[in-house]
């Protein structure tokens, strides 16, 4: 989507003509989509999956190209027991392995892919870091520590300023980017943080052993519990999740914007559509043209929180969980004639 169309030719709209036409009757397993899209459950916590007893708490994920086929990444929102997990798909959308990639940290909550296709998993605890982590299952897992020691809920790489941006999850929390000394190496870098000013700031001390990072930076911006996080376009999107907002940061121009509520996961298909989890267990589309309209309602699972939305490479899959508590999820799959 382009930053133009978003941030300045007025608000979005809702109450539009779906592009996929009305969500019909709910499923076996509760998803209401529209006409011409499937759905099912690949991983349901505490079973199987491929040999793999699926992880509680499922929450940020994101797909890697994997040859003819593809693969997903889900997040453990547990403590001490959190970690990632991957599914293998083969070319024809049946899981052929499933294994974990990273073990033993804590609160796993959200992360992002790195255009080197890694999974960079991050921990929402105190102090909580941020792993990078090879989504192909060979590579262990390294902690960044570089990016920073505080409670780490999502990551997005801007390519073209070299820069991963960071949200934090306190109710004080800030807005970070990471500058890494060698795009594609994370080992080293400055951490930054956004100022009401508008700049950017180095993070004295990105260990805060002394002092938390949001409050090493006097003129630093505060967000409601930083949630969500995705760039696309220009464009950084992410959620605050404690008064349900989505922001748009657009990186050429150096401006942010609150374009819209009760938000909490968000991604983007190859479309340019932006697919947003609402604080109810719908997805909601958002098109160039700025208009919202419903894509997919989840009936029976009150009270879960949507979360680790992601598309597969060729843009024909969508995937994401149902979160309840500490104890249950639900991972879906949505195919269908996305538009391409």
């Amino acid at each position: 989507m382009s930053h133009k169309t978003l941030l300045r030719t007025g608000p979005l709209w809702e109450g539009a003509e779906s592009p996929y036409g009305p969500i019909r009757t709910p499923d076996a397993d509760g998803l209401a989509l529209p006409g011409g899209f499937t759905g099912r459950v690949v991983a349901r916590s505490g079973r199987k999956v491929a040999g793999l007893t699926w992880h509680a708490a499922p929450d940020g994920g994101a797909c890697f190209p994997d040859g003819p086929g593809w693969i997903y990444v889900s997040n453990s929102e547990l403590p001490l027991l959190g970690g990632a997990a991957a599914l293998r798909f083969r070319a024809d959308g049946s899981v052929g392995d499933a294994y974990r990639i990273l073990s033993g940290t804590d609160l796993n909550c959200a992360g992002g892919a790195t255009p080197w296709h890694s999974w960079l998993s991050c921990e929402l605890g105190h102090r909580g870091r941020v792993f990078e982590c090879d989504p192909y299952g060979v590579r262990a897992a390294r902690p960044r520590l570089a990016m920073g020691r505080f409670k780490h809920e999502a990551a997005a790489c801007d390519p073209d300023r070299e820069v991963v941006y960071l949200t934090e999850g306190e109710p004080d929390g800030c807005f970070y980017r990471f500058r890494p000394g060698d795009w594609g190496d994370l080992t080293e870098g400055t951490l930054e943080v956004l100022c009401v000013s508008g700049d950017w700031r180095p993070v004295p001390s990105p260990a805060a052993l002394l002092k938390a990072s949001r409050h090493q930076v006097e003129d630093a911006r505060h967000f409601d519990g930083g949630n969500a996080c995705h760039y696309a376009g220009g464009v950084c999107y992410f959620t605050t999740k404690g008064d349900g907002g989505l922001w748009a940061y657009d990186a050429e121009a150096s401006t942010l914007d609150r374009v819209y509520d009760d938000v909490r996961a968000i991604t983007a298909a190859p479309s340019g559509d932006l697919y947003v989890a609402r604080e109810t267990t719908e997805i909601h589309v958002i098109s160039p043209d700025r208009s919202v309209t419903p894509f997919c309602v989840l009936d029976g699972h009150a009270g879960a929180e949507l979360t680790g939305l992601a598309f597969s490479p060729d843009g024909g899959r969508l995937y994401f969980s149902s979160k309840r508590g500490r104890t249950d999820g639900d991972t879906f799959e949505v195919a269908g004639p996305f538009r391409p």
